[in-house]
């Protein structure tokens, strides 16, 4: 996507949709026959915005209780404004997908959605036999899906308010993929499902190609239930699994080794020997371990997966944990002590400057810890190194 088109971002709530500016909501009102209504060139709601330039990112599903793991396929795709959520803050991972929505998440997912938008493409005169069922706002994303050969030459129907089933979803992603030979040299391959033999022998191929690449799976039966229709949360899985294969497609996307801690809505981060800070958005939203977590939990040592907006993270997934480290030794400024009942020192708080940015963190004190050094100088402003470990200081040294 195009960083001229993200002029603008709005984030609140709880997790990550999208909602356009253009009349391009596909997956917000699926085959309803007011399928433009709200999204023309001005729409307000929660915040106004005008045109196409304009993004709000409203986090803030409130029927996600039952499809917890897709929350991260969802928010993913959200952030890179490949899917989107109903009017009423609902996402409805249950309900099916038709065709028409499921070409147009993969025609987005492709980097093409401007394209797709663009007066040109949406001036297309089709020749499909339905052409008059395609919805006017989705005539550019069929025709730029035509040009990338998301269709077959036998095609001769688009079926825009058909259910899209696992078998027709799968194909259409391995074709996004650009993988059709690949596809094509594997249709004698033997599929191991139990239900291998419901599979068209003209799309073995493409399943095959699907599972080698990791972007299906089967159930726990050991089935693929080729006829199955598929689930808005389902699909959000498949495109996920398919977008991190697309090479040279999210360009927006940061991946590293974090270095500093979140400290005033800024985060350090390393990758290839390069430290990079970056502002947070304030309701950036946050995954570690599938859940939904805060910018603190955000550890020094994780590695994490950020996605932004111009200059804003408004994503992040916590890809690899920070091992454990039992012993610590830190430098820095003391800001503040408390004493327990006893009378000893409970906890000490240091500040240090990292890379231009002050951050303070409080550490606990063990009961025997140890005060050394210029005793004169122990009070706040003054530099002390700590050491300790199990998370408790055990040495105070007193600069």
């Amino acid at each position: 996507m195009k960083n001229n088109l993200m002029k603008k971002v709005v984030a609140t709530g709880l997790v990550l949709t999208m909602v356009m500016g253009g009349g391009a909501a596909a997956f917000a009102h699926g085959n309803d026959k007011n399928d433009n209504k709200g999204f023309s060139n001005n729409f307000n709601q929660k915040g106004s915005f005008k045109g196409n330039t304009n993004i709000t990112i409203n986090i803030n599903f409130n029927d996600m209780k039952n499809a917890e793991w897709a929350m991260r396929y969802i928010a993913s795709l959200a952030s890179k404004r490949v899917f989107e959520g109903y009017e009423d803050g609902s996402f409805k991972p249950e309900k099916t997908v038709t065709r028409i929505e499921a070409i147009t998440a993969a025609v987005r997912l492709m980097g093409l959605r401007e394209q797709a938008e663009s007066d040109a493409e949406k001036a297309t005169k089709l020749n499909f036999k339905d052409a008059d069922k395609v919805p006017a706002w989705a005539v550019g994303y069929v025709a730029v899906a035509l040009e990338n050969d998301l269709f077959t030459e036998s095609d001769d129907s688009v079926k825009p308010n058909e259910e899209a089933n696992r078998l027709w979803a799968t194909t259409l992603l391995v074709k996004a993929l650009k993988l059709n030979a690949e596809a094509k040299a594997q249709m004698t391959a033997t599929l191991t499902f139990k239900d291998a033999k419901k599979v068209p022998a003209g799309s073995v191929g493409y399943v095959k190609v699907a599972v080698d690449k990791g972007l299906v799976n089967g159930f726990e039966d050991n089935t693929f239930r080729p006829e199955q229709n598929v689930t808005r949360a389902q699909l959000a899985a498949l495109l996920d699994r398919t977008s991190e294969q697309l090479p040279g497609q999210d360009q927006n996307t940061s991946t590293g080794t974090v270095s500093t801690a979140v400290y005033n809505n800024v985060l350090g981060v390393t990758s290839n020997g390069t430290v990079t800070n970056y502002n947070l958005h304030p309701d950036v939203f946050v995954l570690r371990n599938g859940v939904k977590v805060a910018p603190s939990q955000i550890a020094v040592g994780d590695t994490v997966k950020l996605r932004k907006y111009e200059d804003t993270v408004v994503f992040i997934e916590v890809t690899g944990t920070a091992p454990v480290s039992t012993n610590f030794d830190v430098v820095g400024i003391l800001s503040a002590t408390t004493i327990n009942a006893q009378g000893k020192i409970a906890t000490i708080t240091l500040t240090q400057n990292i890379n231009g940015v002050d951050q303070s963190t409080v550490y606990n004190v063990g009961a025997n810890f140890t005060l050394t050094g210029n005793l004169a100088n122990f009070s706040t402003g003054h530099v002390v190194e700590l050491k300790g470990s199990n998370q408790a200081v055990t040495t105070i040294d007193v600069k």
